[in-house]
């Protein structure tokens, strides 16, 4: 499944990311969507679920995250909706890990 989440802050970090494997971290932008997939590894047998889904945020709950690779590259973001089955667009896509 997946999760769209609007991105509601980022740190400076971000943007100034130039590894050439993390470049993607410069695109985030506050306000943009973003869509999120929740697939094995992370997905944990008991619950079928990914840790950080926000699957009991409701509403203006703000969600804390942080870019795999450069813990630096941290912000909040709120669920907008969840999708059971994915089409996530190809820009704005990210995996829970």
């Amino acid at each position: 499944y997946c999760v769209e989440f609007r991105t509601e802050s980022l740190s400076q970090h971000c943007a100034l990311e130039t590894r050439p494997y993390a470049r993607w971290m410069q695109y985030l932008r506050e306000g943009h969507t973003v869509c999120v997939a929740c697939q094995p590894p992370a997905m944990r047998t008991d619950t079928r679920r990914c840790p950080g889904d926000g699957h009991n945020a409701h509403g203006d709950k703000i969600l804390h995250w942080e870019a795999i690779g450069n813990p630096k590259c941290q912000g909040t973001w709120k669920k907008i909706r969840q999708l059971e089955h994915c089409s996530c667009p190809l820009v704005h896509s990210f995996i829970f890990t």
